[in-house]
């Protein structure tokens, strides 16, 4: 105990308060609730409770800040942090960095999972809506060839099963004929279209109708009937030339 004190006598500097900020206090009675602690009663927190133990370490460093705040107004010290205040990190920007990193990496690692627990639940529906079917039209072929059977035995003289396949196979062309219409054409013919524009259907354009087959304006007897002037056909057009003729093209020529 000496030796302490020679060495707490050695390294303590009497210095103002302001250098030091240092406040002691009794113990600090609870504001909630003050029955629970009293201040006479020292043996009220169980240091064995950690909540109890950590509740008192707070109020007690809350009822400092309180007794001190006081005493630094009245020596005119600011005690509120300036707006345009600027204090260094601890840690350097690398290490910030690398934090930023890892969570950044662990957001996505979760987000993967998420999505793969979301396509294994699409996948076993899928299985299931699948299975479902597959018994449902089982169901069907097994009830439709029992009708059969008791069709040709002579027990039943009802044909029900041959209209409720009928309707079925109508429904499933359908299915497909709308599923053709929806599609519509392909991304190289509307990019043709969008490009060149679209002339119309083509085919059966030349093909007659009532109403142009009733129509005679155009009719021509003449030409109907070779009276009008000829053009040159493939022949006098391929004809060749007679002997003056040629004369007079190399005649012209030199």
């Amino acid at each position: 105990q000496d030796g302490l004190k020679q060495c707490l006598s050695e390294f303590k500097q009497q210095l103002a308060w302001v250098e030091r900020l240092d406040v002691t206090l009794g113990q600090v009675t609870n504001v909630v609730d003050p029955a629970s602690h009293s201040a006479s009663d020292k043996d009220a927190v169980d240091p064995e409770n950690d909540f109890q133990r950590e509740m008192s370490f707070y109020r007690q460093a809350q009822a400092a800040v309180l007794e001190a705040l006081p005493r630094l107004r009245k020596l005119q010290v600011p005690t509120r942090r300036p707006d345009d205040y600027f204090a260094e990190m601890a840690k350097s920007d690398q290490q910030m960095q690398k934090i930023r990193q890892k969570l950044k990496s662990k957001q996505e690692a979760m987000e993967k999972s998420e999505k793969a627990k979301q396509l294994r639940a699409m996948r076993k529906y899928g299985k299931k809506v699948q299975t479902e079917i597959l018994q449902r039209r089982q169901k069907e072929k097994k009830n439709m060839l029992n009708a059969v059977k008791k069709y040709q035995k002579g027990l039943s003289d009802k044909l029900d099963f041959l209209d409720e396949e009928q309707t079925s196979s109508q429904g499933n062309k359908k299915g497909s004929a709308n599923q053709r219409m929806k599609k519509g054409p392909n991304a190289k013919r509307r990019y043709k279209n969008q490009k060149f524009g679209f002339g119309g259907k083509k085919k059966g354009s030349k093909w007659n109708t009532k109403d142009s087959f009733n129509d005679v304006s155009s009719f021509q007897s003449k030409v109907a009937h070779n009276k009008g002037p000829r053009k040159a056909g493939k022949k006098a057009l391929n004809k060749r030339p007679g002997k003056r003729t040629r004369q007079k093209m190399k005649s012209r020529a030199r």
